[in-house]
Order: structure tokens, then C-alpha cells, then sequence
């Protein structure tokens, strides 16, 4: 207990550890990953990563019922992947307080769209706790668990990228007991949703949100700042932060609670300003739903998508603003690329000599799109990619080009196992390549069900791909090193060649696992004809001499994993040596 400097994420863990929550279930998904990851090392707790959103909320789920606390983590992508079960579980309610804590990207820094999660709590009808800072962030997680079992329901408490990642002072305290919730009895007119009793729990859902309203008007949770009676600004979140520091004059209606609003906190507050703007980020759901109150809202003039800042705010109300130093062109663009030595490289590689059409998936191989690989046609969500190569080849395919699915090994046990059964069932041909790296790499090397590595450590088993894609039905099920560049060329040409459906195993370790480096390679300017096959292969390590165009290597960046001495032909590229003098070379 004490004062100490906790980001968002970590704020959020402890405030369920402090709230009595003992299972935490979740998918990795930046911004929100570290948040079951620091509630793993808490004492008294089980920590575990799904296989994907949906599951994380049904364990927790199943946690509740039982008794017990839980949360679940999520980034706001995977709030789709959960909404299924959410829906239903804002009728059941809960017996242990269930929290979702979910994680919004504006400006996408790691996602590929951008979403409110606001409006899922509007959707699904459960409250939506909205922190402003770390502090913040365990006081309303622990207030989650209490309204959750107060209104019998499961309550979302919502992230952004700056509050996640962001620390702050946090006053930590002690881990309570939560009262308990006594035994277990058979109900099931609350907890099993067939029609009839679906149609009970609806009319009972009307019923808990009018006292959760009545809750809205009186809470602590929301706050009126009176100032200056010209302009009000009404926010939520770290826009709180944003506006305070960009508008200290203004009166300010913190919302802590964004679902459901207080109409008479609300309409107090527009009474007393002359002018009310609302400061969100991406999208209108505040202002929207302050409109549907027939409250009078002007325009804040702010950008409707990506982050604010306190800038971008003192702009829009016509105040001096920060200037911001200007991009300099003349430096060369920095676009995010593979690891040296990353396995998923050769298959790209091979993919573009081969012109297939890649439906591509959600992971670090993503980055297979870009220049000088550029080898990925289309990126959606997860799991997408199989079901996409299936309906490609249902259109007559795309100029006679092989369609290959590509997807990684956390992204396929997330759900790409169903895609692929739904190509079997329907008889569908074409070609999968799953790479298996051995980890969920893009959110900081995370365990999967592939790999067998559990949050805690715990002793499990290995999920086989090559026997489950059997079992699927698949027959042409094939393993190949992809390191070894003609191995890897020579299994795409082959297996898309033939009419069958079959999965090609990209098996092979991240580069980031690799603890035994090689020794790394240069290049012998002397027989280099600056032919550019090894730069095209995209390796940060690898470079051009601007004077002679020829080929360079970074010594203290290369691993050895001698992808680009298999694309030479004229034998330029040279082992090193442990003992060798890298300046003879």
C-alpha cells in the first residue's frame, strides 16, 4: 500500500486485485495488454489468455455465476469478437461482480479501424465507467465490481491509448473480501435464455436501468466544475485531462459515468453555461445522445476522427495554440518492417515470385503489405484471411493467379479454425499458410494455444496443427521450415497446383526468441553487382551504398539467419566468423 506510479493498464489490474477479483480472462490486444498481464502477478488471482474475446467473456462469465469477481480484458476490437455473449449477459446479470475493461485506439496507432466502445454500452444496455488518469482508473474499477453486483449487471470500464499507457501517481490500498453472494440456486428463468425467459429478463433489464439512471443523477462519478459561465464543455475520460489543460477557464461536466446519462445533471449544467460544446474522440456519441435530450449543442469544430489534444482544442475554439514543429521531407520515410531474421520474410518473399493473391490476417506478417515485399492484397479482421481465399476462389478466382490465405498461429486458434472448417465443409479449394512463429508476437510475446505457454506459467499442452487440420478434414497438410527459401518457394508452387484444399505450416521461432544469435554476414563489395536481391528481401539490417549501389550490411543488427545469402547468386555475401575482422571483410 503507498503511493506509486502505475500506467492505466496496471491502475486498472489493481484496482480489481484491491476490489476481491480472482479470475481475469483475456485476448491480447494493444492498448490493453498489460492489463491482465500485471493483474497475473498479483497475489490470490487466475489469470488466463483465451483464444479469442468471446471465449475470455464466457469463462468470466461462467466465474460470475459461479461467485466469484472476474475480469476480462480486451482491446475495442475484440469487444465485437464479445459482443455475443455480451448482449445476453446484460439480461442473465451476474452472482460475482463481471467488469470488462476495454481499450479504444483513436488515431489507430495499432488497430485497423477506429471505434467508440460507448456505443456498445448503449447497445447492449450495460454501464460504462470512463477514467480520466490512473488514479482514476482503480478507483472506478473497484466501484465497477460494486455497481455490477448492486444492478446486477456486467459493467464496462473504457481505455484509451494515453490513459493505458500512461502513468500516473496512484494511492494503492488493501485487497477486501467481497461480501459474499451466498449459495448457488437452481433459477432457471435468470439464467437460461430461452425465448420465454429471454422475454422475463428483457423486462427485468428495463427495470435495473431506470434504478441505474436514478444512479446517474446522484453518483460521485460524474462531477460539475463551475467557472466561467460563457463556455461549457461537457467530456469524459482523458479528454477531461485535454480540456482542463487547453481551457482552464471553463466550467467543465465530467462524465465517470457514460452510460447511462444523467438527463437532470445534464440539463443542470446547460442551464448554467451560455455556451455548450462536447470534446470526444472518435465519435459523436456524446454529443449525439445530449441532441436526443433536446439539449442545445454547438459545434466544438474539432476533428471528427483521431485524437485530441489540448492543441487541437484551443485551435478550434480560435485560441493560440502550440506550434508544432513542421515534418521535415527531406529525411527518408521510416515505415515499420519486419526483424532481421524473422521467419515470416521468406514466405513473402516466395508469395510475390509467385504473384499469388494474399488474403492476409492481423499480426506482425501484416507488415508483408508494404514495400519491398508487397505481397499482401487485403487485411480485415482476425481470421478473416481463410474465409476470404474461400470466397476469392468461389468468385473464379482473380486473373488466374493462386489465392493464398495466410494467417499467424495465435490468429488461426483465435478464429481461423472455423474458417478453415467452413472451406472443408463446402468443399473449397485453394491454399492456407499458417505461420507459426511460436508466439503472439505483435502484442509483446504472448502465450497461445499453439505454443502451449500460459499467462501464469502454468503446464499445458501444445495445440498439433498438422493433426487438427487433419481432423478438419484437410488431407494436404504439409510442415516446412521457412528459413530454407527453395523449400519454401517449391511447397507454394506445389500445393498450388493442385485442385485440393491444403495448409502449408510455416513453422519457425520469432526472431525476438532466438537467444543464440549466428554470427552475422557482410558483403564482399567485390563480387557484389548491386543487383538488389537482397535488399528487396526488406531486411532493416541490409542497405545500399548511395555512392556504388551496391549492397551493405549492418553487422550489429544482422543475426545470421542467412535468408539474403540464399537470394545471392554471385556468392557476395559472406559468413563473418566469430573471429573475423570486420573491417578485411
Amino acid at each position: 500500500m503507498g503511493r506509486v506510479l502505475l500506467s492505466g493498464n496496471e491502475a486498472v489490474a489493481q484496482g480489481a486485485w484491491e476490489a476481491g477479483a480472482t479470475v481475469g480472462v483475456g485476448y491480447p490486444g494493444t492498448p490493453s495488454t498489460q492489463a491482465l498481464e500485471h493483474f497475473a502477478t498479483l497475489p490470490g488471482v487466475h489469470a488466463e489468455w483465451a483464444p479469442n474475446e468471446k471465449v475470455a467473456l464466457e469463462v468470466a462469465a461462467g466465474a460470475s455465476f459461479a461467485g466469484a469477481r472476474s475480469l476480462v480484458t480486451m482491446k475495442h476490437v475484440g469487444l465485437n469478437v464479445a459482443a455475443d455473449p455480451l448482449f445476453t449477459i446484460a439480461y442473465t446479470g451476474v452472482r460475482g461482480g463481471l467488469v470488462i475493461f476495454v481499450a479504444d485506439d483513436p488515431g489507430m496507432h495499432s488497430s485497423q479501424n477506429e471505434q467508440d466502445s460507448h456505443n456498445y454500452a448503449a447497445f447492449a444496455r450495460v454501464p460504462m465507467l470512463d477514467p480520466s488518469d490512473s488514479a482514476e482508473a482503480l478507483a472506478f474499477t473497484k466501484r465497477a465490481f460494486e455497481i455490477s453486483e448492486q444492478f446486477d449487471v456486467p459493467v464496462l470500464v473504457r481505455s484509451v491509448v494515453r490513459l493505458s499507457h500512461a502513468k500516473s501517481l496512484v494511492e494503492t490500498g488493501a485487497r477486501i473480501d467481497p461480501p459474499p453472494v451466498g449459495p448457488l440456486k437452481p433459477d432457471p428463468a435468470k439464467w437460461v435464455m430461452m425465448p420465454a425467459m429471454a422475454r422475463c429478463r428483457r423486462a427485468d433489464l428495463d427495470t435495473r436501468m431506470e434504478k441505474l439512471s436514478a444512479f446517474a443523477a446522484t453518483t460521485d462519478l460524474n462531477r460539475a466544475e463551475y467557472r466561467d459561465a460563457a463556455l461549457g464543455v461537457v467530456c469524459s475520460g482523458v479528454c477531461y485531462q485535454h480540456v482542463r489543460e487547453a481551457l482552464p477557464d471553463a466550467s467543465v461536466l465530467k462524465l465517470g459515468l457514460t452510460f447511462p446519462l444523467s438527463v437532470d445533471l445534464i440539463d443542470q449544467f446547460a442551464s448554467r453555461v451560455d455556451r455548450l460544446i462536447v470534446v470526444e474522440e472518435a465519435d459523436a456519441y456524446l454529443e449525439r445522445s445530449l441532441r436526443a435530450l433536446g439539449v442545445q449543442v454547438s459545434p466544438s469544430g474539432l476533428p471528427v476522427a483521431g485524437e485530441i489534444t489540448p492543441g487541437a482544442i484551443r485551435s478550434a475554439m480560435g485560441l493560440p495554440a502550440p506550434v508544432l514543429r513542421e515534418k521535415d521531407h527531406t529525411l527518408p520515410p521510416r515505415p515499420p518492417l519486419m526483424c532481421p531474421g524473422c521467419p515470416h520474410r521468406p514466405v513473402f518473399h516466395a508469395l510475390r515470385k509467385i504473384k499469388a493473391v494474399v488474403t492476409g490476417d492481423i499480426g506482425c506478417y501484416t507488415l508483408g503489405a508494404l514495400k519491398p515485399l508487397a505481397a499482401m492484397d487485403t487485411c480485415v479482421c482476425m481470421g478473416a484471411s481463410v474465409g476470404m481465399a474461400h470466397g476469392a476462389e468461389l468468385a473464379g478466382g482473380v486473373d488466374g493467379r493462386p489465392i493464398i490465405g495466410v494467417i499467424g498461429d495465435s490468429t488461426f486458434a483465435h478464429s481461423g479454425i472455423t474458417g478453415l472448417l467452413n472451406t472443408v465443409y463446402n468443399g473449397g479449394g485453394g491454399t492456407i499458410a499458417i505461420l507459426d512463429n511460436r508466439i503472439t508476437a505483435m502484442t509483446g510475446h504472448q502465450g497461445n494455444p499453439v505454443d502451449g505457454i500460459t499467462l501464469q506459467g502454468r503446464t499445458v499442452r501444445e495445440l498439433d496443427l498438422e493433426a487438427l487440420c487433419r481432423t478438419l478434414g484437410v488431407t494436404r497438410v504439409r510442415t516446412v521450415d521457412p528459413h530454407d527459401l527453395s523449400a519454401t518457394e517449391n511447397a507454394l508452387r506445389e500445393e498450388t497446383s493442385v485442385e485440393d484444399l491444403s495448409v502449408l505450416i510455416f513453422r519457425a521461432p520469432c526472431a525476438l526468441l532466438v537467444k543464440d544469435k549466428g554470427s552475422p554476414y557482410a558483403v564482399d563489395e567485390d563480387a557484389c553487382t548491386a543487383c538488389g536481391a537482397c535488399i528487396r528481401l526488406g531486411c532493416p539490417a541490409i542497405g545500399k551504398d548511395e555512392r556504388t549501389g551496391k549492397a551493405t550490411i549492418d553487422v550489429a543488427l544482422c543475426v545470421g539467419c542467412s535468408q539474403c545469402v540464399q537470394v545471392c547468386r554471385f556468392d557476395a555475401i559472406v559468413h563473418t566468423g566469430p573471429a573475423c575482422d570486420l573491417g578485411e571483410v
